[in-house]
């Protein structure tokens, strides 16, 4: 089936346009224009404020003039990731799509539903002119996925909603009211290089099918960084280690799904055989849950220079000793993951050396804490860290009567009761909220699996329910 097929075609026309456009989080100055473009064709209030964020106002529709006015939010910068045989370049490239079965995915790239399939949505809404709705504000913010300096950015004054509706979760059966807040932990040092005095051997971590590193960080998924932190540590007593380079991760936000390491040692024949025994071990570990998971530790050639064994014994104790996964559940709310972080990304090219780090709590004191720990290790091994982009979590408002409206309607239409949650995402209420302390805020949004990773897929029945959902809650809205 082609997308154009697909219901609701208004929806997947617009994200099939919006997906023709680049959008990499921090470059998203041709969807900016676009959703600009957008917005004028259309003859609304069109604006760009100073950081880029695209704000497009619609009158109420006949007869919801005395409703609440209400702001429809998403964000228009995707997760750019790719399979390692996939050419692709996010910066010029439209992603490619398929529909397989109920899903629509894209061919070896992550899709881009993430938080595409909210902005179609709203794009949707404003160019209808049979959907009832009151006065509303459609707010595009920019870096979501990098830093949210879109919503950081948002100015107090630029918005006279009542009611926010974000577009940005990824369960049907979710109305999502708090979220987790998040730091940005980075360890580097420059380390002198000399020449490699052993033998070369290249250890490849690959087929970790990765995910986003808040909503996924509790199930157990192999990590890149981790997995050879381990490989590593197996010969580092009696192998004379000198790292030459080390190349594993990508974003902060996503899991990381492969890498690999390339380092000197006194004994290749007896590093590789103790290290596959552990290599074996990790297979059997990690079976069930990442099936498609290879290790590969081989005899290699480089001409490169190495760092000191010294200096590679304490990176290698870093990747050991640094907290990667749940800091600790939340003792509030059933099965929520209050703290946690994800190493996210390792980096040694010519004796310069960067870890990079996403902590994430719906605690302050707790989010403070586990990017405290990851300072202390990191220090302790020599390295300088830095904390950078942090943003508070949003804490939950279980009461409010746009909750409370959403609920009934839920379970009117679909004859259960929808699961009212906090996520441990980053979402940007919490951020607009610090300037809009008044404004009621809601956050929910159609199935999609695998966000922030090649295997990505949006659920084609499930888009079907939100785009009924939302236009039902549109239609209710209470009046001012």
């Amino acid at each position: 089936m082609e997308l154009s097929q697909l219901e609701p075609q208004i929806v997947w026309k617009n994200f099939a346009a919006l997906n023709s456009v680049p959008r990499p989080s921090k470059k998203e100055e041709k969807v900016i224009e676009f959703i600009k473009n957008f917005g004028e064709k259309l003859n609304l209030e069109t604006t760009v404020d100073e950081v880029g964020n695209v704000i497009i106002k619609k009158p109420a529709t006949a007869g919801m003039e005395d409703r609440k006015p209400i702001v429809l939010q998403s964000h228009l910068d995707m997760v750019c990731q790719k399979n390692n045989d996939v050419n692709f370049d996010f910066e010029s490239e439209g992603i490619q799509m398929e529909v397989s079965g109920d899903w629509v995915k894209a061919k070896g790239t992550t899709l881009g539903a993430d938080n595409g399939l909210g902005v179609a949505s709203i794009m949707s809404i404003l160019e209808s002119d049979n959907i009832p709705h009151p006065a509303l504000e459609a707010l595009f913010t920019i870096d979501e996925e990098t830093g949210m300096t879109g919503a950081k950015g948002l100015k107090p004054g630029q918005l006279h909603g009542e009611i926010l509706l974000n577009l940005d979760t990824e369960e049907d059966d979710e109305i999502d009211i708090g979220c987790a807040g998040g730091i940005d932990v980075t360890a580097s040092q420059n380390y002198n290089l000399e020449d490699a005095k052993g033998q070369i051997v290249k250890i490849t971590v690959q087929g970790l099918q990765g995910g986003h590193s808040g909503m996924d960080i509790h199930k157990g998924f192999g990590n890149s960084n981790v997995l050879l932190g381990r490989l590593l540590y197996t010969g580092l007593y009696n192998q004379n280690i000198q790292l030459i380079s080390i190349d594993s991760g990508g974003l902060r936000n996503a899991i990381p799904r492969e890498g690999n390491a390339v380092l000197s040692v006194r004994n290749a024949v007896e590093f590789i055989e103790n290290t596959s025994i552990l290599k074996q071990e990790i297979l059997e570990e990690f079976a069930e849950i990442e099936k498609d998971l290879q290790i590969n530790i081989e005899n290699f050639s480089s001409e490169e220079k190495a760092i000191s064994e010294k200096d590679s014994k304490n990176i290698i104790l870093a990747l050991k000793s640094a907290h990667n996964g749940v800091y600790r559940m939340s003792p509030d709310v059933k099965d929520l993951v209050e703290s946690s972080n994800n190493i996210a990304r390792v980096e040694l090219q010519n004796g310069a050396l960067k870890i990079l780090n996403l902590s994430r709590s719906s605690v302050e004191s707790s989010k403070n804490s586990v990017a405290e720990q990851l300072k202390s290790v990191y220090e302790l091994a020599g390295m300088e860290v830095e904390f950078s982009g942090s943003y508070p979590g949003w804490k939950p408002k279980p009461g409010s009567e746009i909750v409370q409206i959403m609920e009934k309607i839920y379970e009117k239409d679909f004859g259960a009761k929808p699961a009212v949650v906090a996520c441990h995402a980053g979402l940007e209420c919490g951020i607009i909220g610090a300037n809009y302390p008044e404004m009621e805020m809601v956050s929910f949004g159609p199935t999609i699996r695998g966000a922030h990773s090649p295997d990505e897929k949006a659920n084609i029945p499930s888009l079907q329910k939100f785009w009924g959902f939302l236009q039902e809650i549109l239609a209710n809205i209470p009046k001012k």
